[in-house]
């Protein structure tokens, strides 16, 4: 079931949006200071498309795009788009072994990369032999490169291109994943327009006259949507150079910011109190991950009223608490299902289970990912039927909110007892001294794995404050005693995804030994 009035695919979105929106500001780019309007967005499109095109890139090639947050990237993804070919965005911080995994696991047949990156993609090109063509941004220093930005300045600003149907793949979105290689979600023109259409529908009401302030960086998939919800609506859309915490509320002030997606606990912990912190023209800011017990302090300091969002690259957005529901702010839920949208709570035999009780969550819905590319199994294991798993352990309360619960499989197994890492950091955040905690299993010859705690202490708190000693003790109090951490290790922040996940993986890969700078409860030592 697709949603009734939905544009075919994002090339015609584009056309609809020219004709009916023709000169209205539709982006401004903070890297440059250079703005777009409806129309110029289409003409440009369709010189990119027409460069691309006569270069030999053809429907349903795979093309690796490797740029920062300059104009041409949205404009190279709507001229595949047009063309038919499938985007395949990289990180720019990717290293040499991450590049040669994506461009052989995508099949990439082409690369668009900013000139400053080709040293990377020179050292792993002998080893990626589907790569046939590479599209420089900038001054490509002499190499065998052709100059895309100069190729779209002489093209045509009209364009024909195929057939291209909703259920076409436009995205090869790599997930980091929390082992292993990252897999890559295909993601379909409709995918596009039915998360442009819901995130433009929901409870918040964005219209033509918003502004829309974008933070990320254009390879994750939130610029993607918010550009093609501007489409959508007509709305302004302003992309930022690369995120910053201090630099987020001057581009609110410069730009009449009306809406954005916030990485709330940078803004609140990494910027000082300033007096005109709540003096803007925000109407709202989507918030992810953020801690429930500073909620309400942020929207106080900022003005502004925030609100928990979930969603993830296979499913697009999910769930949502409504503007109007003030009544829920800090108590840490991340709302209802959006529209189109279908919800479960399941255990682990697949029965439905009530409220209250924490189950795996499963959606359903139209626009949903078509599985992870060249992985059967795993796109396999991921459905049932029409519900994908998510993997995320939810709770839905009797009014109808839900609330995340931790991940299925976020689990210690210490002698023969299956632990909760989420009800362990659940229980310990709540201590008034400790901000926020993140539990990962310690490989252990006696009991299989011991239970590690990194914790991140409240402002003007610290292990002097609240020693290790004080937070076995607290445990002891409120979890039964093997659930209780061995371990305690100290930090000033933790690795997190662009939708404010702590990335385990990222913590148990710093260190071999995952002992060596912690205190050691059993021990009464620090290792």
């Amino acid at each position: 079931m697709s949603i009734p009035g939905l544009a075919d695919n994002l090339g015609s979105l584009l056309e609809t949006a020219a004709a009916r929106y023709g000169d209205k500001k539709a982006l401004h780019f903070e890297y440059d200071d250079s703005s777009l309007t409806f129309r110029q967005i289409h003409e440009n499109v369709n010189r990119y498309a027409n460069a691309l095109a006569g270069a030999g890139v053809k429907n349903h090639d795979h093309v690796a795009v490797m740029l920062p947050n300059i104009p041409d990237f949205p404009l190279v993804w709507l001229a595949l788009a047009r063309i038919g070919a499938v985007m395949v965005p990289l990180n720019i911080r990717y290293q040499p072994g991450d590049l040669e995994y994506v461009l052989n696991d995508s099949d990439a047949s082409a690369v668009v990369i900013f000139s400053e990156f080709l040293p990377v993609l020179d050292k792993v090109r002998a080893k990626c032999p589907g790569i046939r063509t590479v599209f420089s941004i900038g001054e490509s220093k002499g190499r065998a490169v052709t100059r895309l930005d100069e190729a779209a300045r002489t093209s045509s600003d009209t364009f024909k291109g195929p057939q291209i149907g909703r259920d076409q793949l436009m995205n090869i979105q790599y997930t980091s994943g929390t082992t292993g290689f990252p897999k890559g979600c295909m993601l379909t023109h409709e995918y596009w327009l039915t998360l442009a259409w819901v995130t433009s529908q929901s409870s918040f009401t964005i219209t033509g006259e918003d502004v829309f302030l974008s933070v990320q960086s254009f390879f994750y998939m939130d610029p993607q949507w918010q550009l093609a919800m501007a489409l959508t609506i007509g709305c302004t859309m302003i992309l930022a150079r690369r995120y910053s915490a201090s630099g987020f509320m001057p581009l609110v002030h410069r730009h009449n910011v009306t809406c954005s997606l916030a990485e709330a606990a940078q803004l609140i912990f990494g910027t000082p109190e300033k007096p005109d912190d709540g003096q803007h023209k925000l109407r709202f800011v989507l918030i992810f991950g953020f801690p429930s017990k500073l909620h309400k302090k942020f929207e106080e300091r900022f003005n502004v009223a925030a609100r928990e969002a979930y969603g993830m690259t296979e499913i697009g957005a999910c769930t949502i608490v409504p503007l109007e529901d003030a009544h829920m702010t800090g108590s840490g839920s991340v709302g209802k299902p959006l529209p189109y949208r279908e919800l479960r709570i399941v255990d682990d035999e697949g029965r439905e289970v009530p409220p209250g009780t924490p189950g795996e969550l499963l959606v359903k819905g139209p626009g949903l990912f078509k599985g992870y590319y060249k992985k059967k199994e795993a796109t396999e294991a991921a459905f049932d039927g029409d519900w994908f798993h998510t993997g995320d352990l939810f709770i839905r309360d009797p009014d109808g909110y839900h609330y995340v619960a931790g991940r299925k499989k976020d689990m210690v197994r210490r002698a023969g007892e299956n632990i909760s890492c989420a009800e362990v950091e659940y229980i310990l955040e709540s201590h008034p001294k400790l901000l926020r905690v993140a539990v990962v299993p310690v490989p252990d010859d006696l009991t299989g794995e011991e239970v590690k705690a990194y914790v991140i202490t409240r402002e003007g708190e610290s292990k002097d404050t609240i020693g290790p000693g004080e937070i076995i003790e607290y445990g002891l109090k409120h979890l039964a005693k093997f659930k209780v951490p061995r371990y305690i290790e100290y930090r000033d922040s933790f690795p997190m995804t662009p939708n404010m996940r702590v990335e385990k993986h990222k913590l148990i890969a710093e260190k071999q030994d995952l002992t060596v700078g912690s205190y050691d409860a059993k021990l009464n030592k620090w290792r």
